[in-house]
């Protein structure tokens, strides 16, 4: 009976060995079992036989290459990801890549650098992410970290973390978060650990890896998210720095919703031979975002506010408010808490603890508001949120993007709110020009669902909302105070914000603003003559007396009134002509601002067919080819110029491409060539050292002194903090640390490789810790001094393996329920017996039991 119980449990132990080796193979055996076709050969695995060499065939890449053949395309099957890999990505939810998924991941397989832009909440997160997985695939015993991921923002490093670890659940790769404003201890300690991922942002990752001297030898595969941020934020020192570190090998990859096609902005990255993906280019917003624009006073913007968050947002909906400055920020916090809308607010000198804990706060829905600045526009993924407000207009198209792109993300719905004071309208312009839409004024036949409508606000709204507010403001010494601090903060941000495009500032010029009606909006439970209200102040506005200075109070027959009609007179032409050409440019404005008329259904349904199709079949061809030249003869005559032999002087995605590009007003030439310096030297001795004798200006000293070249090794510096400390004076917190916690370098030859060679006493890191005194030889070294790890353990090493082992098997073989039952059986033997005195025991036989 027991031989036969034994014989079982071993033919189940075999099964379960069997069902886990195959576990990483389940596709490749599923796909075997399916193909029963007689005239096809099952595929194998080589045997020893087969191969010539001695080294081992790498399975895991047939079972790749077999399941990338056999899947349909389309999924995340089809991409031959390994089975830990796509165990995390189904684990995650994703049942199919999105479309900038689908093109990414395959070529950052192949080993090739990906400059790669599509629009925000389309996934570039995962694309970056899955591949990286793929290609690091498990912990090495090597030291350093393999792989970098750079983020502008420290919101959107902890989002990427946050993703990592989901993601990567089954790979069991370590990961490590370097950020500004948290614990620089906690930073160095996570680096001893040998992680195999480093997250973070460039000023804190450049003050670390200066303090520990990193080398960063072992990354393959650095990541700039969101690049097109990183690279104009200032860190151009840092990044640099950084990737001066870095190995020529490496693995490139760029990511952002916005990138422009000029790839000389990133030279600084070391791309080589990279592949551009850009998707969205036309479409660069998602259709499931509505937009609205209202065209109001800066005092009146709070009013407006408080009324869009109580009136027109839902109570269960979550709103983003964007802010210009922090003092903004501060100011709407206060006011909101005072009206008793409960929200939580995010700037960059906020402390990092605040942070995490009022986006907490936002995220579990505890606050339905979050007030912030641009640092929040990047890249964070805030699940199920539904309105944006631009509290003030962005100055830049892209950030407009990247700020509504907060909403709609993977496929939800969300609207967008700007509040457009008079002197933002020509931004305005510019977003229309670099998205290809126009401009369209709210007029009476726009119903509330209208899309793109720009439009004016009730002045009874304002007044309803606005006199609440005065009484607020009256009632609370905080308000008046932070109300006086945001408008002066207002004014220096109005000297640093770039300039918008001249032909916008001309458009804007020639606008009638007064045309412009009720926004649909806001106007649905008000009264008819609302409008006619507003084009009564606006013309009391624009009221100008025809009389001048000279004339009034006098007579006909003055000096100064017989001057003036003469005057008049000879002046009558040139100002008839004026007011003809700002007539004709009214004229042209309204005709710009009016819907175009409606074709009819079949010629809609003819050129959409054209639009998308190359070849039409089953229309006529010669009706389209007429309707074609109608159109070109139409539009030539429209603007007098044949587009046949017409070169224009500017691409036709100018706008476009400069609303993308890094520099703040666009890459025009006249930029370009102010930028650009030629320094010219002599070719003889005497012209080549003169650049040596030109003198300086030395502000300590007070008089001009020779350039002595030793100026850069006493140079200050700014740190991460924007505090600026000279170069010799700075602490290196990382010395402290080390003895602070009594840290010793295990590689005392080692050249500065800090990432996993210097162990603390107790640490846990992976590999060996230094040269073992078993070790028969001195550690080898190669050619350019950097120490190569022996592959050969220790007999401490081999020992702990083996008893690690034999632990392992005595637990699953059930060794500690056999001693179990042994101690209770023992115990029962001890009670029967009694040493022949009966059950109950006194004394020490009983302590004993």
């Amino acid at each position: 009976m027991a031989q036969r119980k034994k014989k079982l449990t071993k033919k189940k132990r075999h099964n379960r060995e069997q069902e886990v080796d195959s576990d990483g193979d389940f596709q490749l055996a599923a796909e075997i079992k399916d193909d029963d076709s007689p005239g096809r050969k099952l595929p194998r695995f080589p045997v020893v036989s087969d191969c010539t060499s001695d080294v081992e065939p790498d399975t895991r890449e047939l079972v790749r290459a077999q399941n990338k053949k056999k899947k349909k395309s389309g999924g995340f099957q089809s991409m031959g990801l390994s089975f830990p890999v796509y165990k995390g990505v189904m684990k995650k939810g994703y049942k199919v890549p999105t479309p900038i998924q689908r093109k990414t991941i395959p070529v950052i397989l192949d080993g090739k650098d990906v400059v790669a832009m599509a629009r925000t909440g389309s996934g570039k997160t995962a694309a970056f992410l899955v591949p990286m997985f793929e290609k690091l695939k498990a912990p090495q015993a090597q030291t350093g970290a393999r792989a970098l991921i750079l983020t502008p923002t420290r919101e959107l490093a902890l989002q990427t973390m946050k993703f990592t670890k989901e993601l990567g659940k089954f790979t069991r790769l370590k990961t490590a978060l370097i950020l500004g404003g948290d614990s620089m201890e906690d930073q160095f300690a996570a680096l001893h650990e040998n992680p195999d991922i480093i997250i973070g942002t460039p000023g804190r990752l450049m003050h670390v890896i200066t303090d520990m001297n990193l080398k960063l030898h072992g990354v393959e595969y650095v990541v700039f998210d969101e690049a097109d941020r990183l690279f104009e934020m200032g860190f151009a020192d840092q990044l640099q720095e950084i990737i001066r570190r870095l190995p020529d090998t490496r693995q490139t990859l760029l990511f952002s919703a916005t990138l422009p096609k000029l790839l000389v902005e990133f030279a600084r990255a070391g791309l080589t031979e990279p592949v551009l993906i850009r998707l969205d280019v036309d479409a660069k917003l998602s259709d499931q975002i509505k937009l609205s624009f209202f065209h109001l006073r800066v005092d009146d913007k709070p009013a407006l506010l408080l009324h869009l968050l109580r009136n027109v947002a839902k109570p269960q909906e979550q709103t983003v408010v964007f802010a210009a400055t922090k003092h903004h920020v501060e100011y709407l916090n206060e006011l909101l808490s005072s009206e008793g809308i409960e929200c939580a607010y995010i700037y960059s000198a906020l402390d990092q603890t605040a942070r995490k804990i009022n986006i907490g706060k936002f995220v579990h829905r505890k606050a339905m508001v979050l007030i912030v600045t641009d640092v929040a526009a990047r890249g964070i993924d805030i699940p199920l949120l539904d309105n944006v407000i631009n509290y003030n207009f962005p100055s830049k198209a892209k950030l407009f993007l990247h700020r509504v792109g907060r909403v709609g993300r993977a496929g939800r719905s969300g609207t967008a709110y700007s509040m457009v004071c008079p002197d933002e309208m020509p931004y305005v312009y510019d977003l229309h020009l670099f998205l290809g839409r126009p401009v369209q004024f709210a007029t009476a036949d726009h119903t509330q669902d209208s899309d793109g409508v720009f439009g004016r606000v009730p002045q009874s709204i304002l007044d309803d909302e606005g006199s609440h507010l005065i009484t607020a403001h009256e009632n609370s010494l905080d308000l008046q105070n932070l109300h006086r601090v945001s408008e002066n903060a207002y004014k220096q941000y109005l000297k640093s914000r770039p300039n918008p495009s001249a032909e916008s500032i001309r458009r804007v010029k020639s606008t009638d603003v007064s045309s412009m009606a009720v926004h649909p909006l806001l106007g649905s439970g008000l009264e008819k003559n609302e409008l006619e209200r507003l084009q009564l102040v606006d013309a009391i506005k624009s009221y100008k007396s025809k009389s001048t200075i000279f004339e009034i109070n006098s007579n006909s027959k003055t000096p100064a009134s017989e001057v003036m009609r003469k005057k008049r007179s000879k002046d009558k032409q040139m100002v008839d002509k004026f007011n003809k050409q700002r007539e004709d440019v009214a004229a042209g404005s309204r005709l710009r601002q009016s819907a175009p008329p409606r074709a009819t259904a079949g010629d809609n349904e003819e050129e959409d067919l054209q639009g998308v199709f190359s070849e039409v079949l089953g229309v006529k061809r010669r009706n389209v080819q007429e309707d074609g030249e109608r159109l070109k003869s139409k539009k030539s005559r429209e603007t007098g110029k044949e587009e046949e032999y017409y070169i224009p002087y500017r691409p036709k995605d100018f706008n476009s491409e400069r609303g993308l590009s890094l520099g703040g007003e666009g890459s025009h030439f006249e930029q370009q060539a102010s930028s650009a310096v030629l320094d010219l030297m002599g070719d003889q001795g005497d012209q080549l050292n003169q650049h040596k004798k030109i003198m300086r200006w030395d502000r300590k000293r007070k008089r001009f002194v020779k350039e002595s070249g030793k100026e850069e090794q006493n140079k200050k510096i700014r740190t991460e903090s924007g505090q600026i400390v000279h170069n010799k004076k700075r602490k290196n917190f990382y010395e402290e640390w080390k003895k602070k916690y009594k840290v010793e370098d295990a590689g005392s030859g080692s050249d500065g490789e800090t990432g996993g060679r210097k162990r603390s006493a107790g640490g846990r890191g992976r590999g060996r810790r230094g040269a073992s005194s078993h070790s028969p030889a001195a550690p080898q070294v190669t050619a350019g001094g950097r120490r190569i790890r022996s592959e050969l353990k220790s007999s401490s090493q081999i020992l702990k393996h083996r008893k690690l082992k034999q632990k392992q098997q005595f637990l699953q073989g059930g060794g500690m329920k056999r001693i179990r039952s042994k101690n209770k059986q023992w115990v029962g033997e001890m009670k029967k017996s009694g040493f022949g005195r009966g059950g109950q025991k006194k004394g020490k036989m009983r302590k004993r039991l």
